[in-house]
């Protein structure tokens, strides 16, 4: 029997039974009858944050540490839209989202109202689909469907906007609504002639590389992955947004390919003669200048979304499907090529990665003026383990951090990686946290993207989120400086911070409730972690200050080809030749 309630009670009990428990969000106006009987769900969390942008990339967090789909909330006008760099950065990244929004009354839509935004018109390109609700009845439809989108496919964000009338008005409570969505029905099931050829093509190639992208985490595929890695003894490399969905520690992993990627990765990716590309998109950060990335090689190219395959390269052996039934199809159709008396001799192959991987390893030195920004990262990896999650804002920390750090994990590694979002850590460390309580979060910043996002730590406090930030301060747009450096002829332009000076750090981690500590020198970096380590009632700042003429290498420099990627400033000779 249906049940008589205000569209806002309708709303809250959609979420629930969409199983929602936590949300991101702020009041206003628009939205403020929502938040009344949000008041009394005795399954729902709402989390206050300081800023919108803080609400979305906590959702974002939430939903990259746990699989589940994050959920954010905001008033109309510039509520929403203080949330389409988060929906924008999880369609980028294929986050689980969904985003509600408060808009104006109906009548009032259109009118260049107080507080007024077509957020639905401004999303449209940044979202799976998005809704605006102004009849009721249609908000168990609305947030049904938008679960569904968001979770399934290839995931992403979903905005649902409902006017303030359709808020207060009665309606009626059914659940569950039928899903309808017609057009919209991904195909999980691989076409198994495809998966056939793709096994033939992996045993007669004499120069793969499994090409890794989020795609397998997204698919919760890691499992299966390493069993095909395995099974064929193919290498792999595992692209910025896939770091953990191979272990960093297995034999066959070269590591990350692309613009700051090791030389073995992106030297096999150039030697290919096959690319088995799993839930990865060809980046420009990874393939370099197009027209010369790995030319040698087939691709068989395997991923949700359709409108991936062909996009940016083109795919002799197209697979559309989930990955999680597309790898397993694809190690029952090696077992047979193998049963068939037909394996894959890579000997040779693995004789020149071999080459590369002892030739150009992953190093740095240690800086004679200050502290290694890297020697932080690589401690703070080893001393907080693989268990561990870590996210990271944008620029040199996030490279370092993806370099120096052990992920051998899936869901352990979390960062901005398509759209490169400032100030994504500490709301997405929020997040990771809220989603996975009993893991230790780390947020590795930089003083630049801390700037933009920190008041978040005022929300941790209050909620009791202990996450702990190691902040790589060194005291300046990093790679903005080193782009500087290399290519600007030193003319630093706009990119010192000052934050050597101001603000001070660990005061302003104690304003907001935390604990705050600084390092400076390379003997206080253990204990200083393992200080952070013991502290676990509030959440804890560490301000190391490093040294700001570190540098991230290998780089590969924009619009390039990645024959010419640069080891130290130095080219790497192994380009050009059979070695």
């Amino acid at each position: 029997m249906s049940e008589q309630v205000t569209g806002a009670q309708s709303l809250v009990l959609s979420l629930e039974a969409a199983g929602v428990t936590d949300v991101f969000g702020i009041p206003g106006g628009a939205i403020l009858p929502l938040y009344d009987p949000l008041m009394d769900s005795r399954q729902i969390r709402h989390i206050l944050v300081r800023h919108e942008q803080g609400a979305g990339h906590a959702a974002e967090g939430y939903a990259a540490a746990s699989g589940r789909v994050g959920v954010c909330m905001a008033t109309s006008g510039p509520g929403a839209t203080n949330l389409v760099t988060p929906i924008a950065d999880a369609h980028m990244d294929s986050v689980p989202m969904v985003a509600v929004t408060g808009q104006v009354a109906s009548a009032s839509i259109g009118t260049d109202a107080f507080q007024e935004a077509d957020i639905r018109g401004i999303t449209m390109p940044i979202t799976k689909h998005n809704f605006l609700v102004t009849n009721p009845d249609d908000i168990p439809q609305a947030i049904a469907e938008a679960f569904h989108l968001a979770s399934t496919g290839r995931p992403g964000p979903v905005l649902v906007d409902v006017s303030k009338d359709a808020l207060q008005a009665m309606t009626s409570f059914d659940w569950p609504p039928t899903i309808n969505l017609p057009g919209y029905h991904p195909v999980t099931r691989p076409h198994a002639k495809q998966v056939r050829e793709a096994a033939r093509l992996m045993v007669e190639a004499r120069q793969p590389v499994l090409y890794v992208g989020g795609g397998v985490i997204r698919a919760n595929a890691s499992a299966a992955l390493l069993r095909l890695a395995e099974l064929t003894g193919i290498p792999v490399v595992t692209t910025l947004m896939a770091r953990g969905a191979f272990p960093d520690t297995h034999a066959l992993q070269l590591g990350m390919p692309g613009m700051h990627g090791t030389v073995a990765a992106v030297g096999a990716l150039q030697k290919a003669d096959l690319l088995v590309t799993l839930g990865a998109r060809f980046d420009d950060r990874v393939t370099g200048k197009l027209s010369s990335f790995a030319p040698n090689a087939t691709v068989i190219h395997a991923d949700i979304d359709p409108a991936e395959i062909g996009k940016n390269r083109f795919a002799e052996v197209p697979i559309v499907g989930d990955l999680n039934e597309i790898i397993p199809e694809l190690i029952a159709a090696i077992q047979a090529e193998h049963a068939a008396g037909r394996q894959g001799d890579y000997e040779g192959w693995w004789s020149q990665l071999s080459h590369m991987r002892e030739t150009y390893p992953l190093g740095y030195d240690l800086s004679e003026e200050g502290l290694s920004p890297q020697y932080v990262i690589e401690r703070l990896g080893v001393i907080s383990g693989e268990n561990s999650i870590y996210t990271a804002g944008v620029g040199q920390h996030q490279m370092w951090a993806a370099q120096f750090i052990k992920y051998n994990q899936p869901r352990t590694w979390i960062n901005s990686g398509g759209l490169g979002t400032m100030g994504f850590a500490v709301p997405a460390a929020m997040g990771a946290k809220v989603a996975m309580p009993d893991k230790t979060v780390w947020a590795v910043d930089g003083d630049g993207c801390f700037q933009m996002t920190n008041q978040e730590l005022v929300t941790c406090t209050i909620n009791e989120i202990p996450i702990k930030v190691a902040l790589i301060n060194n005291s300046s747009l990093g790679m903005v400086r080193q782009w500087q450096t290399l290519f600007y002829n030193e003319r630093y332009s706009n990119t010192d911070l000052h934050s050597h000076r101001l603000p001070d750090f660990v005061k302003l981690a104690d304003a907001y409730g935390c604990h705050g500590l600084r390092c400076e020198t390379p003997d206080e970096v253990d204990a200083t972690i393992e200080k952070a380590m013991s502290l676990n009632d509030a959440p804890v700042v560490i301000d190391f200050v490093v040294h700001k003429d570190a540098m991230v290498w290998p780089m590969v420099a924009a619009g390039m080809s990645n024959d010419e990627i640069m080891v130290a400033r130095s080219m790497a000779p192994e380009w050009g030749s059979d070695d």
